[in-house]
């Protein structure tokens, strides 16, 4: 945290010197709110982070062309190591207010429009995120760090084959990959969509499974999810196929927290959130092959 302060207070964008706030709540990056000449906005520090495949050019990419389309608050600098974005006047969502369908409602255009509108914005380089390619490599990355769960990784990727199976061919769309619901802020006359850190190339299946599942949306919400984004009913196959990837979404946020248990440096409690996110992929799961069982029988 010291080496994040002294990296917030003196970038070059301060007109002079600056009192940098910590912002709570972020699990990948270090934030700070700074108030400067009249302004207030936040910085995030954080460099690249190999293990968890967050590249700062694919970040920044992706941060100009969601404030290009007005999906994001505007960025003003950046620097190695630093964003300095806008800071917006607003209430931090919560999971029950994600799943609050008049919320939910406002959310998901937010969602289509990421989708569509960020391939013609977005500049340079820019990655893509495929959860299948992740998980493999976390599985690596677990094995060589001598993790606590390495006797669970054989089975967890055994059941990843058989999601990416069951996903089958994907169309491709811009995707925000990281749909907590932190990463939405309700200003009162809109909600903003931010922090790009894992943002890149991938399935809409993807963000809508990760929504449903960071936020407990269940049941026929997930149905209605589906119907506000493809604008009809969503057909057998379309939701054996998002139930697939609603699972992947989860195996990968379980298995990106048993590698931060090693490798991050954050002051949060990974090994909970761990626990979390298997108690909830097993549910997931098994909701899954109870739809896949059903499918076979029909």
């Amino acid at each position: 945290m010291t080496d994040a302060l002294t990296k917030a207070s003196r970038l070059s964008f301060w007109t002079g010197p600056v009192d940098p706030q910590p912002l709570g709540g972020g699990i990948t990056n270090v934030n700070f709110v700074v108030e400067d000449a009249g302004r207030k906005y936040v910085v995030r520090v954080g460099n690249d982070i190999p293990v968890h495949q967050v590249m700062r050019f694919n970040e920044l990419a992706a941060s100009r062309a969601a404030e290009a389309i007005g999906l994001s608050p505007a960025l003003r600098h950046y620097e190695p190591g630093a964003l300095v974005i806008d800071f917006v006047e607003g209430r931090t969502l919560t999971e029950e207010d994600v799943r609050n369908p008049a919320i939910l409602s406002r959310i998901v255009p937010l969602i289509r429009r990421c989708h569509q509108e960020m391939p013609a914005a977005v500049r340079g380089p820019v990655l893509m995120f495929w959860v299948f390619h992740v998980i493999r490599d976390y599985a690596a990355t677990l094995r060589d760090g001598g993790s606590r769960h390495t006797d669970k990784l054989d089975d967890l990727l055994t059941t990843s084959a058989e999601l990416e199976r069951a996903v089958g061919p994907v169309d491709v769309v811009f995707g925000h990959n990281d749909l907590l619901c932190g990463n939405f802020i309700d200003d009162g006359d809109r909600i903003w969509l931010i922090d790009w850190d894992y943002a890149g190339f991938n399935s809409p299946l993807f963000d809508l499974g990760g929504l449903a599942s960071n936020n407990g949306i269940e049941g026929d919400q997930e149905r209605e999810l589906l119907r506000l984004y493809f604008g009809e009913d969503p057909t057998p196959d379309l939701c054996r196929r998002y139930e697939a990837m609603k699972c992947a979404s989860l195996l990968r946020e379980t298995m990106w927290s048993m590698v931060s248990e090693i490798h991050s440096e954050i002051d949060f409690d990974y090994s909970a959130y761990t626990s979390e996110n298997l108690s909830r992929l097993n549910a997931a799961l098994a909701t899954f092959r109870s739809v896949q069982v059903q499918g076979k029988q029909k």
